[in-house]
């Protein structure tokens, strides 16, 4: 990933983009999409001991085919052996490995002809992706035993040097076989940077031999009551010894690792082992289990920058390569300000705004690393306070402006923009998406995501070094969410980041997708099926009276079949075209090419009168959660504002209805927010421990439902019903609740309209 690397990159890409465009190139159902296919006559099958021939003498070569090898092996079942020194016979109907003077780097070509298979590359990293291409072609139809392809040249390169996925294992653990994974599943989509987020304030996660209380203590905590942690206490880390396993697994299939170490804020796991190292008094055990924002940051001592440097200094032995992400963002400055160290610095720096003592912060760090031949890397906001090193590199989460700026002051810059690039958002609006940030981020939404802005000028653009998907795991706490938040949105990412845009189409990625969910399937791949599921969407019956249901799904795209008798839908059922009458048993799901390519969903007539909260809307969407519910049997989600607990049905129909009945859990207010913070709104109870309310058409309207809310805490379920008033038409119904206090957080799960109630 050197920088002549990414020069030599996109002059290739913008060469072969040119000829493809002359040539009107064909496409390959593949992801990412290559840059150059040209269809040719012929083909070529694949059966068992089809060889695999690289040169002797050559480990690049060799590592390639032995891993294109096994994974045909695993997904197809052929054994297909890797040779050095083939027969003549072997030479007619092989797959052949081998060196050429072009293309470099990344780069590769493909070639599917007269019985044969030949890749060629100069460069290691060329002819493995070369083989990962080979690969998915080879398993389009999802089946097992030889497989067929078609006639073809293929010349590709990456559009941009840095294409990543960062993995935050401070604030939920993965064990490192978890990591191994999903660094397989992102050399196959030709991801090649796994920014590894090591340390937070909820949590410490690298041995430091050093200073070993950084794992004893700032590797764990203690869950509070009715969190889905459990109740016993939480954390992990990882040795050196396995660091160095993953690192080595990492690069052997060309994904770098970047590590990241938190500095100066989001500093507390450090501090509760360390406190002699902060700024100010030593931090509250209790923050540890919270989400969110903290004052705590480290001093700007001699003492404390010692400790970074030895930590750092191990840090630098584990992980080779040239990159140390020191993160840098939402760094708390109140401490700095009540610090005497801090001050006397700033005085001596003659600067009057304790951002500057962040300038500072950074421009130390990024001198010891400089020292020792590595470059930081930090979030957007070490570009405040004052002048940036001029080999330091800026992760743009705050939208892409802070990347923007940076190659314009000659830095250079990945992009990982909030929120499309967050993943832990939610990628579908079921019930059954997995735990996260409430926001809805599409399939679609990042694919359609363009790096490099029309208005940015030429001079700049070379310093825009790559995008990068996030997954935050303050509420991604299983490994298996961790991989339907990253997959498949991390597919569009990598066309994204490796597609040239002249080649990128939403409409033929969509096509492509059925082959990539069943790959990743195939690799045990926990891949979630939003973009290809079929939703209801309960409203008037058009030209009729009462309900209608229609049927829609993410990208419109497909066709949905559907079936009313209770059976599975085909091929041959229904095809959905207008709303349909909302009666009885629904089945549906969606189909391209005559073949489903998403879940059968199932509704029946309880769809009328039900809503779970992410049927609802919010009434606040400043802060939007898609929260685990305690502990249990059924695993439960809430979508709520634990700021303002506050929803809305909206266009409920209350013909007939004449109570609703609410179920809600207690969750612990585990967000970073002093009590009397004013996000949060409470609203004045007439009992103690509070009610809920029901109102109808305006939530500043009078209620026309009230209840008493039962005992319970934190972790607790409820179940209640309000009689209505009689009510006909459509209205939008408000629920909220009041109390005193906003922890725990009152999170409806489901709302249903009934008869009157007993």
């Amino acid at each position: 990933m050197a920088r002549p690397r990414l020069g030599a990159a996109l002059g290739l890409a913008t060469s072969l983009i040119a000829s493809a465009a002359a040539a009107q190139t064909a496409t390959v159902n593949v992801v990412p999409q290559p840059l150059s296919v040209q269809p040719i006559g012929g083909g070529a099958r694949l059966v068992d001991g089809m060889p695999i021939i690289a040169p002797a003498g050559d480990p690049g070569a060799m590592a390639a085919a032995r891993y294109l090898s096994a994974l045909l092996l695993r997904t197809r079942g052929l054994t297909l052996p890797v040779l050095t020194a083939p027969t003549p016979r072997a030479l007619s109907a092989a797959i052949l490995i081998s060196r050429a003077p072009a293309p470099i780097g990344e780069a590769y070509a493909l070639e599917v002809a007269e019985g044969k298979v030949t890749i060629t590359a100069k460069d290691d990293a060329g002819l493995f992706y070369g083989a990962v291409t080979l690969w998915q072609m080879a398993t389009v139809d999802g089946g097992r035993g030889p497989a067929s392809l078609s006639g073809v040249q293929i010349q590709d390169a990456p559009r941009f040097a840095w294409r990543g996925l960062m993995i935050d294992s401070a604030r939920h653990f993965q064990p490192p076989a978890e990591i191994e994974k999903l660094i397989d599943a992102m050399a196959l989509h030709k991801l090649n940077v796994l920014h590894w987020h090591l340390s937070d304030d909820q949590g410490w996660r690298l041995e430091i031999r050093k200073y070993p209380r950084l794992t004893t203590v700032g590797a764990w905590r203690k869950p509070e009551p009715g969190s889905p942690d459990g109740a016993a206490r939480y954390g992990g880390f990882y040795t050196q010894a396995q660091v160095r396993e993953v690192v080595a697994y990492a690069a052997a299939r060309h994904v770098t690792i970047v590590p990241e170490i938190e500095m100066p804020g989001h500093a507390l796991s450090a501090l509760l082992a360390y406190p002699q190292f902060g700024a100010g008094a030593a931090p509250a055990v209790a923050d540890q289990v919270k989400w969110g924002g903290f004052p705590y940051v480290y001093g700007v001592d001699g003492k404390t920058f010692g400790f970074i440097e030895d930590v750092l200094s191990e840090v630098m032995t584990l992980f080779p390569g040239r990159y140390i992400h020191v993160g840098g963002d939402e760094a708390e400055r109140e401490r700095w300000s009540a610090s005497p160290a801090a001050q006397a610095r700033m005085a001596a720096m003659g600067a009057q705004d304790p951002a500057a003592l962040q300038a500072y912060f950074t421009q130390h760090i990024a001198s010891f690393l400089d020292a020792h031949g590595r470059r930081l890397v930090g979030w957007d906001e070490i570009l405040l306070g004052g002048e940036l090193p001029a080999d330091a590199v800026v992760t743009s989460w705050h939208g892409i402006d802070g990347g923007i700026a940076a190659a314009n002051k000659g830095h250079d810059a990945v992009l990982a923009p909030a929120p499309i690039f967050y993943f832990d958002n939610r990628q579908g609006t079921s019930a059954a998406e997995p735990p996260g940030r409430g926001w809805l981020v599409r399939l679609q939404d990042v694919y359609g995501f363009e790096p490099i802005p029309p208005t940015l000028p030429a001079a700049a653009v070379p310093h825009i070094l790559g995008v990068q998907g996030n997954i935050w795991t303050e509420h991604v706490r299983t490994s298996a969410d961790l991989e339907a938040m990253a997959f498949p949105r991390a597919a569009a990412l990598a066309e994204t980041g490796w597609t040239a845009s002249a080649r990128k189409d939403w409409a033929g990625f969509f096509r492509r997708l059925p082959a990539e969910l069943a790959r990743d399937r195939a690799l045990g791949l926990n891949v979630d099926p939003a973009a290809v599921s079929v939703l209801p969407v309960v409203g008037p019956a058009p030209g009729a009276t009462g309900d209608a249901i229609t049927l829609t799904t993410q990208a419109g795209l497909g066709e949905i079949r559907y079936t009313t008798d209770g059976s599975a839908p085909s091929a041959a059922s229904a095809l959905y075209a207008t709303p349909l009458p909302a009666a009885g048993s629904l089945r549906a799901a969606l189909f391209l090419d005559g073949a489903q390519i998403g879940p059968v969903a199932a509704w029946d007539a309880t769809l009328l009168r039900t809503r779970v909260s992410q049927d609802l809307r919010l009434c606040n969407e400043k802060l939007s959660l898609n929260l685990e519910g305690p502990p249990g049997a059924t695993r439960r989600t809430y979508l709520v504002n634990p700021a303002d607990p506050c929803w809305v049905w909206p266009g409920a129909s209350l013909d007939g209805a004449r109570s609703v009945t609410v179920a809600f859990a207690r969750l612990p207010f585990n967000i970073g927010l002093d009590p009397g913070h004013d996000s949060v709104i409470v609203h004045p109870p007439r009992r103690p421990a509070g009610e809920l309310e029901v109102r109808q058409d305006s939530c500043l309207a009078d209620p026309i439902a009230v209840v008493p809310v039962p005992p319970g805490g934190a972790g607790a379920r409820s179940v209640v019903t309000l009689k209505l008033p009689p009510r006909t038409g459509r209205h939008d119904l408000c629920v909220s609740f009041t109390g005193l206090t906003f922890d725990p957080v009152l999170a409806v799960e489901r709302l249903q309209l009934g008869p009157a109630a007993p």
